[in-house]
Formats: C-alpha cells, structure tokens, sequence
C-alpha cells in the first residue's frame, strides 16, 4: 500500500538567530529571541513576498531563484532584530570615535548604520565571488600551466572540490568562535522543532529533543547542492564549449549560470524534503554530513525559544493545548 503523504511536510521554515529562532509558516513569520531577562519575546515579522505579486516567480527553477533571494532578505534583517532584542549594541564601542567617524556620523545621521552595512554587504558578495570563482580558476589555470592541456577536462571538477574544500573550511573555523558555537545550537533546536511538528507530536521540550537535528531542507544542505550541481554544469559547458581557456570569460559566465544553479538547487532540495526513499536519501547525503558542522545539540532554554517561534507561525488546529504546567511557556 502507498504510504500516504505527509501534509505537514514542507510548509514550516526557520533560520537560526542570535539567541533565537525566526520561523516561516501558514500564518507568516515571526521570531522569538531569549532576552537578557531571561524571558522569551516573541514578534511577528514582515518580509519580502516576491512570490506573490507574480504567479510567474512561483514556477519551477524560477521559484528557487526568488526564494534565495526572499530568504537572504528576510533572515538579514530577522538577524539584527534578535541581536537588538537580545541586547547586543551593534554600534557600541568604548573608544573615543575618530574625527573620520564622527564625520560619518554627522553627514548620515540615523543612516550611517544602513550605510555601512551595505558597504558590508558589497564587500562580503566581492570577497564570495573571489574565493569561490576567480580564485579557484586563477589556480588550475597555474596547474594546468605546468602540467598541460591533458588535464584541461578536468577544470570543473577541481574547482568544485576547491569551492567544497573553502566552504567546509570556513565553517569549521568560524564554528570555533563561541558566539557561532551558540548560533549553531540555535540551528539544531530549529531542525528538532520542525521535525516534531512534521512528526505529529506535541511541542514540548522532551519530544523536541529525541528528534534529530539533521534536517533535508536545510540551507546548509542548498548550499552543498549548489556546489554539486555547479560541478555538473560546469563541466558540460567545459566538455562542449571553450569558454574555460580564459578566465577573464570563465568567471563571469560562472556567475551567470548562478541563478541557474540555485534554480536546479532548490528543486532537488524541495523534491528531497518532501519524499523519503532512496533517492532522496543519496541526494540529502552531502548536506547532512555537512550539518554536523552547521548544527549543535542544543540546550532546553532554545529548544523552548525554537518552540515558541513555531507556534507564533502554526495555524490554530495545530496549536497545542495549553495548561497550567505548560512545557511549552517561557520561562
């Protein structure tokens, strides 16, 4: 017998925070942060819905694109909300400002935040663009260089590698800090929540955590498949074309076949996290070893900040019965 589908599957998304959880559901977005009074605060969040001005950003390959960017939007600024509401004074600084800042701060005013966070944001896109599509290539340009063009096929497989190696590298580093170290904590308490929701069990403590904390739709898990698939793409275009023996022309068609990539990315990640067999499991593999990095075993405070955000964002038929002795309450 077909084992019936799961309607609970794939309709609730989240994003770890700074001492918190945004989540995204049936009834819209909202975050809950553990405030420095030890308390849960729990808001509603408006974000970007390109998806529905136009039924033609919600087709297949289409939808991925939009949901990256959707996604990008709505999780940066759900994350300077849980660093405000969790007491982190972004622009907090002991030191007298210079003359250079206090000119800033003069000619922007209340601005100068948005400003430099955009130059931030500049800065991050152009240092991603060369360590995962100039640098790999200036690379096997300089091997090919001295071995040969008997390697020339196999371009788009060693900067693939290259790009997986600098990405798992990255995390593992930035996985030291502590303030990360909780952010990833943060992760898994969200995986565990949506997974007891997806389950049909109740919201408490003690049900989220036996879940696992590995989930198949993770960003994580996107992140791993946009890699692969971009090994693949590229290397068809480095089998039928010669676009590859220039850099100068490698690397900007790379970044065109970006939205491509994230396209394909998003259909097999939406197919996997909706369907349990064999396939999906090989497809979900990389991403889920790669979790290991991007998750840590939380703690029962954020399993009960990751329960808080689902609720805020269930529809009513699906919220638990509250009582006096409530797991499911901040505390």
């Amino acid at each position: 017998m077909k084992k019936a589908k799961n309607p609970r599957l794939g309709i609730i998304g989240g994003q770890a925070l700074i001492e918190g959880v945004m989540m995204r559901g049936p009834k819209g977005t909202a975050l809950a942060v553990r405030v420095p009074s030890g308390e849960i605060e729990t808001e509603d969040l408006d974000c970007v819905d390109i998806k529905g001005k136009s039924s033609f950003f919600r087709i297949p390959l289409v939808r991925g694109i939009v949901g990256f960017i959707e996604s990008l939007l709505t999780g940066f600024k759900a994350l300077m909300r849980s660093a405000e509401k969790a007491g982190i004074d972004l622009e907090e600084d002991d030191e007298e400002p210079s003359k250079f800042e206090k000119w800033l701060t003069d000619k922007l005013g209340d601005k100068l935040m948005g400003v430099l966070t955009s130059i931030a944001a500049v800065l991050g896109v152009v240092l991603a663009v060369f360590l995962f599509m100039y640098l790999p290539s200036l690379l096997f340009s300089l091997l090919q260089g001295a071995a040969g063009d008997q390697i020339a096929n196999l371009r788009a497989v060693f900067e693939g590698v290259l790009k997986i190696a600098i990405f798992i590298g990255y995390i593992a580093l930035v996985a030291r800090m502590k303030e990360i170290g909780r952010v990833f904590q943060y992760h898994g308490a969200e995986h565990k929540t949506i997974f007891c929701y997806e389950n049909g069990l109740d919201l408490t403590v003690e049900n989220v955590r036996k879940q696992s904390r590995f989930h198949p739709r993770c960003g994580t898990s996107f992140l791993v498949l946009m890699l692969l698939v971009s090994i693949l793409l590229s290397s068809l275009l480095v089998y039928f074309t010669d676009l590859d023996n220039n850099n100068m022309i490698w690397v900007p068609i790379k970044i065109l076949i970006l939205p491509v990539i994230m396209g394909v990315g998003y259909e097999i990640i939406r197919f996997a996290g909706r369907h349990d067999n064999l396939l999906t499991r090989i497809l979900s593999a990389p991403g889920m070893w790669t979790q290991r990095l991007t998750t840590k075993e939380p703690d029962d405070s954020m399993i009960e900040v990751a329960i808080q955000s689902v609720m805020a964002v269930l529809p009513e038929e699906d919220l638990p019965q509250k009582s006096e002795n409530s797991e499911v309450q901040a505390s």
